[in-house]
């Protein structure tokens, strides 16, 4: 539950991890089953520790996309049911949005200009904020987004999912320069992931069984690549085009590398805003956070809406 400022006096996740970890990724009819499943639950455990009742609430937000077609309907569905029996609006918002105006959350102060890599299974998205709130998409990747190269290299590695936290933990402690793996490259702003991965499957094929230091020292190696990619990428766009304020966001901005090596190059740059690790990951109350800003400039959505599977930021 988010209220103006932003800040939240809610934040319930319901994690699918364990779930789908059998299958060693998301398995679509499963997460909207669960998502069927645990919906309402997770409402009102919102609502008991935000102290507060639904009569209390002024207005519902909703993910419309991007995401699982299956998912997005369970959400939409629901927030529209409760908004026609409760008499109250929906907002729906872009989940990339929401990873975004998380950073409000750690500090509302926080406005455009200001430049944002958004990371995570599914996108990998470099954007510019500009004043009067338009967000530019300047560079994406051009095949895998970083945290299904990490979920991909895990699997390769043996490790379990998800992946990227895996390979992160595997990874302390072990030698990342043990391998030089090619940094990724694609024109202008955009990312590319798929050569460091078959780098990585050439590599472990040629070791064939691995030691635990090998496999340690290689998870360190391909998580350098990826983070040294995506800091190259955000480097070279703050130096076409300063700004005053640099954002990480999306699930992959939980990496304890990645956290590490934007502190160490981009901090002097600019303010540098990382959100805690659990607004990083999807969560409900970055997309309050992201309604509230939608709602002060659009207002409500017009019922009924549709999901987007392929929404963009707004």
């Amino acid at each position: 539950m988010v209220v103006s400022g932003p800040r939240y006096l809610s934040n319930i996740v319901r994690s699918q991890d364990a779930l789908h970890a059998a299958y060693g990724g998301v398995v679509p009819e499963l997460a909207a089953r669960a998502h069927l499943q645990t919906m309402v639950p997770v409402l009102e455990r919102a609502l008991e520790t935000a102290g507060t009742r639904w009569e209390a609430i002024d207005a519902i937000a909703v993910t419309r996309g991007p995401g699982l077609i299956g998912c997005l309907l369970v959400g939409v569905n629901l927030a529209q049911a409760i908004g026609w029996a409760r008499g109250l609006p929906v907002i729906g918002v872009s989940h990339l949005a929401g990873h975004l105006y998380a950073a409000q959350l750690e500090d509302p102060a926080i406005a455009p200009p200001a430049l944002s890599l958004i990371v995570s299974g599914g996108h990998s998205d470099l954007i510019r904020w500009h004043p009067g709130g338009a967000i530019e998409v300047i560079g994406r990747t051009r095949d895998d987004a970083a945290g299904e190269a990490f979920d991909k290299g895990a699997r390769i590695l043996g490790l379990p999912f998800p992946g990227g936290p895996a390979i992160d933990r595997l990874a302390a402690g072990a030698d990342p320069k043990a391998v030089r793996f090619p940094r990724p490259r694609a024109p202008g702003f955009d990312f590319s992931f798929s050569g460091v991965k078959t780098a990585l499957l050439y590599d472990v094929r040629k070791r064939g069984d691995l030691s635990e230091q090998q496999r340690a020292d290689l998870a360190a190696s391909y998580q350098e690549a990826i983070v040294d990619a995506l800091l190259t990428r955000v480097e070279a766009a703050y130096a076409a085009e300063p700004v005053p304020t640099i954002i990480l966001g999306g699930g992959v901005a939980r990496n304890r590398r990645l956290r590490e090596a934007a502190q160490a190059r981009l901090g002097g740059l600019a303010r540098l805003v990382i959100p805690a690790p659990d607004l990083c990951t999807d969560n409900a109350a970055m997309i309050g956070a992201a309604a509230l800003v939608e709602w002060e400039r659009r207002g409500p959505d017009p019922a009924p809406f549709e999901a987007d599977p392929s929404l963009g930021f707004s």
